[in-house]
């Protein structure tokens, strides 16, 4: 849900813990990802002036490089004993599907700063459809950890503290700055990132060039 959408938006922003979560990675570290970077200087000066703007409610992750998550695979393992492990073997099977044809170069729409409950955001558009044609094709090798539906966009900043949804809506609004409405697509990757490292850098393990 977004706060963009009054009828069904949450009723305030939810704060994120600065603590380990061990609940979550139960002892593992390696967190895997499919993505598209973002490397639009534009788009890149326009992410650091929204995080200034809503420098008091969000904490800084300066490290964790934008990107737009495709499909969310799980934690790195050689088994895959547990529900949301993510398999070597899945691995290689995924990347032999995209490495055969990775597809075209393609141009994204960017939209409005809004937010989810948690994190404020940059919703993106894809006309084409090719992020669900990718996301079917990886689907067809390992289950998606995914809590909520599929909704593309580049994440501004997690909350440190919560605000009323009137309120958020009207910081959101007040951020009327020119962006670039097109966000141009030359690489698919593949990359890790800490799992005990909050805000911690991606490190890319596979890159596929698209095409033309």
């Amino acid at each position: 849900m977004l706060f963009s959408d009054p009828h069904n938006s949450p009723t305030h922003s939810l704060p994120c813990e600065l603590r380990d979560y061990p609940e979550w990675h139960r002892g593992r570290s390696s967190y895997g990802l499919w993505l598209l970077p973002v490397q639009c200087p534009a788009l890149l000066a326009h992410i650091a002036w929204l995080r200034l703007q809503l420098t008091d409610l969000l904490h800084p992750q300066a490290r964790r490089q934008a990107h737009i998550s495709l499909f969310i695979c799980g934690f790195v393992s050689g088994r895959g004993d547990l529900d949301d492990d993510f398999s070597k073997a899945q691995q290689q099977r995924q990347l032999r599907e995209l490495g055969r044809a990775p597809g075209p170069c393609l141009s994204l729409q960017v939209g409005a700063a809004d937010s989810f409950a948690s994190a404020a955001i940059l919703p993106i558009q894809d006309p084409s459809g090719q992020l669900q044609a990718w996301r079917q094709r990886l689907s067809e090798h390992a289950t998606e950890i995914r809590q909520a539906a599929y909704l593309p966009h580049i994440t501004l900043g997690l909350y440190r503290r919560s605000l009323p949804a009137e309120q958020l809506r009207e910081r959101l609004a007040a951020l009327q700055q020119a962006a670039p409405q097109l966000l141009q697509v030359r690489q698919l990757q593949y990359a890790t990132y800490n799992a005990r490292q909050l805000f911690g850098p991606l490190r890319v393990r596979h890159s596929l060039r698209l095409g033309l």
